[in-house]
């Protein structure tokens, strides 16, 4: 037994690492492990103690990037701030109420008009709730409604606490104009609520609406530090104390599925404004940030919505480790309308991260990873790079005006966009492994409900930044394959005329069935084609005018070029594609046998699959009108 307590693992370089990668590799550079992000920074496969940054010893001292308590969630457990939507008061109430007894453990909803109907229906709905758990609430266009609300019970003002907020800037990228009368009023609602709710945080920097946007984690730090500057800024010069400023800020960030770019981005957030307050001149215990977070609607798909479910885990997973205060984790049904059942699982999500995860119980569980440590340091250079370029370009409202902003995160979505149509990046259920029997609800459409410019004047038009999700084109091609189906009585189809025998044809009919698949298409095999005739029948058998063939690159140059051109001959009217790529070489005498286009692993899927249901659209347009 002594011997083996005292064996030991024999020590091993770097360099042993990439001999025996070089190996596995079997000539191939180890560049190729090598990996871009949409933040322009370099993965590398393997990280050591060179790459790293040292991190504090502890959190809640140095720059923050471990957190802003130095026992963590141990002594200060994240908030449990899942956003109650409702129909009407006595929902809210009820839902409310019944969240709080069930785990919830902020006052986080929705906010509508109808809160405000009379002057006590606010307290009606909360009771005594506001004394016993913190607000977690975007305010949006109403945030001046609610604020006053809350005033107006003087006895319990100083007992509210957490944040009733909103962000402006948020807002008119949303809205897609600037008030710049906006800015006074809100800046006098935080000055009236820092004398009648000290507790209460109410300066809100939203990222949420850039990251909805497609913007990177670099773009959503930099927008957030300059953002949170101007308003710093702002309202010191109104006359209120940089302390009482900083207590009244709080940060909101959506969290995308990249697990350690999130994590890591929150971690960088907090050097930034460690950073930032600094030059103001703030005390250590003034320059933390308090974070909000929320996981990603962007990266959630209407189709095979349960696969929301593990995103949502994985997205909370990280908001934790990144530290936040506050978190909500978005139901999986939610683009199309939430139910109770999903609404119960994204709260209990949160408690099984707390109870059955420890979270609650590990401080800074990725503090000293060489490859956190790593990519929250250049994180932080190049956000802190971006913002100095916002800076340059005169500040947050001038790079908006100027739709300087909006161009650069354009640009980085159209990458993403261009990913996703390429399947580069795999949405799965939507863009790969579709299930055709699958008939999905409607996506509910967005609304926002911000009376910017309700008595005011003078505003500035700018261009909205749009909120998206990565999976709406593949979700429109399934919907343009289920009207087809309605008025065909049966799926859009193409139809694989499979060469040979099903070893040398089932690779690449098993590829074009889920490349088919994504676009709600089935694709309809030949079984086995060893001759023209066999492939003449099988045409006349089916009711679409597009044909791929399918085999082997051997079967295809001992008969495929012979059956395609006699078939093209034959029936002028079919678009034939062919499955793989050949070789180069070889694509002039395909084209010239009746090849459209060849289909394969780095085909733009959505394009090719839009050009077919389009054309299949206005067939069957043109059909019925004859």
């Amino acid at each position: 037994m002594d011997n083996f307590r005292n064996q030991s693992f024999p020590l091993k370089t770097e360099e042993d690492w990439k001999t025996k990668a070089k190996e596995s590799l079997k000539g191939k550079s180890i560049e190729t492990l090598k990996s871009s992000t949409y933040e322009k920074i370099i993965l590398k496969p393997l990280y050591s103690q060179r790459d790293a940054q040292k991190a504090p010893d502890y959190p809640g001292g140095s720059d923050f990037r471990r957190g802003i308590n130095p026992l963590g969630y141990v002594t200060n457990d994240w908030k449990i701030a899942q956003r109650i939507s409702y129909q009407s008061v006595d929902e809210l109430k009820e839902k409310l109420h019944g969240s709080i007894e069930k785990g919830q453990t902020a006052l986080s909803f929705e906010i509508s008009e109808v809160l405000f109907e009379s002057e006590e229906m606010i307290y009606d709905i909360l009771g005594d709730l506001p004394s016993r758990f913190p607000f977690a609430i975007n305010g949006r266009g109403m945030h001046s409604a609610l604020l006053t609300a809350l005033t107006k019970r003087e006895t319990s003002a100083n007992q509210v606490s957490g944040y009733v907020g909103s962000d402006p800037f948020s807002l008119f990228v949303e809205e897609g104009f600037i008030v710049e009368e906006f800015f006074k009023g809100w800046m006098d609602d935080i000055k009236l609520a820092n004398e009648k709710l000290p507790k209460l945080r109410t300066v809100l920097i939203n990222t949420s609406t850039y990251h909805q946007g497609g913007a990177n984690a670099v773009q959503e730090l930099g927008i957030a530090a300059a953002a949170g500057t101007f308003y710093l800024q702002s309202l010191v010069d109104r006359g209120m104390k940089l302390e009482d400023v900083l207590g009244k800020m709080i940060f909101q960030f959506s969290i995308g599925s990249n697990f350690f770019m999130e994590l890591s981005k929150l971690r960088a957030a907090r050097i930034l404004w460690n950073k930032i307050t600094q030059v103001y001149g703030a005390e250590p215990k003034e320059r933390v940030m308090h974070i909000t977070a929320e996981t990603s609607s962007f990266t959630k798909t209407v189709y095979d919505p349960y696969v929301n479910l593990l995103r949502a885990g994985n997205e909370g997973f990280a908001a934790v480790v990144g530290g936040v205060q506050y978190l909500h984790i978005t139901p999986f049904d939610d683009i199309t309308g939430s139910s109770p059942l999903s609404e119960r699982i994204a709260r209990n999500t949160q408690n099984i991260l707390k109870e059955e995860a420890y979270l609650q119980k590990v401080v800074d569980p990725a503090g000293g990873s060489w490859y956190v440590e790593a990519l929250t340091k250049e994180l932080a250079e190049k956000a802190w790079q971006y913002f100095q370029m916002i800076e340059a370009n005169g500040g947050l409202l001038e790079v908006l005006k100027s739709g300087w902003l909006q161009d650069e995160i354009a640009s980085v979505q159209t990458k993403r966009e261009q990913d996703v149509f390429t399947r580069k990046q795999s949405i799965v259920g939507t863009n790969v492994y579709a299930n055709l029997a699958e008939v999905a609800d409607q996506a509910k459409a967005q609304t926002f409900d911000h009376q910017l410019s309700v008595g005011l004047t003078n505003t500035i038009k700018i261009r909205k930044i749009q909120q998206a999700r990565l999976s709406e084109p593949f979700e429109k091609l399934r919907r343009i394959s289920e009207e087809i189906e309605s008025k065909l009585g049966s799926k859009p189809q193409i139809g694989m005329i499979c060469l040979g025998e099903l070893k040398y044809y089932k690779p690449r009919l098993d590829f074009m069935r889920g490349f088919a698949a994504a676009g709600g298409i089935e694709a309809v095999d030949s079984g086995s084609i060893t001759s023209l005739e066999s492939a003449k029948q099988f045409i006349l058998r089916q009711d679409t005018k597009y044909f791929c063939l399918c085999g082997s690159n051997d079967q295809y140059e001992s008969f495929g070029h012979e059956i395609l051109s006699t078939l093209n001959r034959e029936f002028p009217d079919l678009t034939f594609y062919l499955a793989g790529l050949p070789e180069k070489d070889l694509h002039a005498k395909w084209a010239s046998e009746g090849i459209k286009q060849f289909i394969h692993i780095k085909s733009n899927c959505y394009e090719i699959l839009s050009t077919i249901l389009t054309e299949m659209e206005v067939a069957l347009d043109e059909r019925t009108k004859a």
